[in-house]
């Protein structure tokens, strides 16, 4: 597997708008990446079970969290965003596929100031465990009604990558999960298999790519948090690269190969390598990685002969700032004339940018674009929106229908006897 330390991820991600909806999960999807982009080291469990902090790295919180009250409700919000001159990352908190909260962060993506270059969503433990007996049902009418929205919304330039739910335990404690709701524990992971196999056809009928995080995950329990839901830092560091390598399919950059960060994710810093923390106390604000030993079951890998570093195809001006300031004429559109501005580290000006941002939505028309997917250099083998997402079968031929009674013979001669 491919692994980046922080300045390649820095210049995987130059001057990209990356989002990411979702749950807890996904949410510590975003710090991981956040924590990437600025230092090499894994993410403590403080930072994995903090929610709604004011900041996180140097990010700040622009709706709900702590700015709110703080509940485990369905209506629960959470919008964060880190800014560098660089690099723009944001994340919303999201308990259900679709939903008029959702078709509200569509509206405002379509008309920010900035377009959002990669999206990374998911969406499905609240869906399955938190909207009645009919919950898998309605996961499925919202889950086509996603795709189809942001077939719409999102820029051509946009790659969308899907995340499947990771897997669950077989027993699940979970705080999202109020006691009336707990019935549907011993279902759950089944639910989650079931809603990633529509979910990832539904992505792939539509064009989008697809990242099989349970699939990927399925062997990997012993990196699973004791609530049977969540994951530690090792994990999530898998996940990041699992990603990043993604994205940089998707765009055709060169990654590194046998780069030795990999490994001492995978073994450890007992493990005699020179990773990016090996400093002790480091490796505390890390994720506490230092008293832990190598795994076992895991052998240990063959040393690389040769790790070359990792360059973009295109070397990159230092001089260029992420967005530029450019004056924008009357009666032009938005999203064609409007460019990136340098972001602003001052969280009030932040939040009101944010909500400003949020308000041009209401009577504005919404713009219909086509997907750029990790596959566009296949397009096609894509399937039409319109088709199923199985093969179809063998013709069907018409059956022959039976009556069960006999009917009486024709042309039976009867005898002298016989009434």
């Amino acid at each position: 597997m491919v692994h980046l330390n922080a300045n390649e991820v820095r210049q995987l991600l130059h001057n990209k708008f990356v989002v990411v909806m979702g749950d807890s999960v996904q949410r510590a999807v975003y710090k991981d990446l956040v924590l990437l982009l600025q230092k090499d080291c894994l993410l403590s469990t403080s930072q994995l079970k903090a929610k709604g902090e004011m900041s996180f790295e140097h990010d700040v919180l622009l709706e709900g969290g702590r700015l709110g009250p703080m509940h485990n409700g369905t209506h629960y919000r959470e919008v964060r965003q880190f800014c560098s001159a660089h690099h723009l990352v944001r994340f919303y908190f999201l308990t259900r596929a679709y939903s008029p909260y959702v078709e509200k962060v569509l509206a405002q993506l379509l008309w920010a100031e900035h377009r959002p270059d990669v999206v990374v969503m998911n969406s499905c433990l609240w869906d399955v465990s938190r909207y009645g007996r009919d919950s898998m049902g309605s996961y499925r009418k919202n889950v086509e009604r996603l795709f189809w929205r942001l077939h719409r919304v999102l820029p051509e330039s946009c790659l969308l990558v899907w995340n499947t739910a990771l897997p669950v335990a077989k027993t699940v404690s979970g705080a999202f999960l109020p006691p009336e709701h707990r019935l549907r524990r011993a279902r759950l992971r089944a639910d989650v298999v079931e809603a990633n196999f529509y979910s990832a056809s539904e992505a792939r009928r539509h064009g989008f790519g697809v990242l099989d995080l349970h699939f990927h995950f399925r062997h990997s329990s012993p990196d699973r948090q004791p609530d049977g839901i969540h994951w530690n830092a090792r994990a999530h560091r898998k996940l990041t690269q699992l990603l990043l390598a993604h994205l940089a399919d998707a765009w055709g950059g060169d990654v590194p190969r046998g780069n030795p960060v990999g490994r001492w994710m995978w073994e450890g810093p007992a493990s005699g390598l020179r990773g990016p923390t090996r400093d002790a106390s480091r490796l505390e604000d890390g994720g506490g990685e230092s008293a832990e030993e190598p795994r076992a079951s895991r052998p240990p890998r063959p040393a690389c002969p040769s790790a070359q570093s990792w360059r973009p195809p295109v070397p990159l001006p230092r001089d260029r700032r992420c967005f530029p300031r450019c004056p924008q004429g009357a009666g032009s559109r938005p999203d064609q004339s409007r460019r990136r501005q340098r972001c602003s580290g001052d969280p009030s000006e932040l939040r009101a940018r944010y909500g400003l941002e949020a308000n041009l939505m209401g009577g504005l028309q919404r713009r219909r674009g086509r997907i750029h997917t990790a596959f566009e250099q296949h397009r096609h083998h894509v399937l039409h929106r319109a088709s199923p997402p199985y093969p179809p079968g063998p013709p069907e031929r018409p059956r022959r229908r039976w009556r069960r009674g006999r009917e009486p013979r024709q042309g039976r001669a009867h005898g002298p006897g016989t009434q």
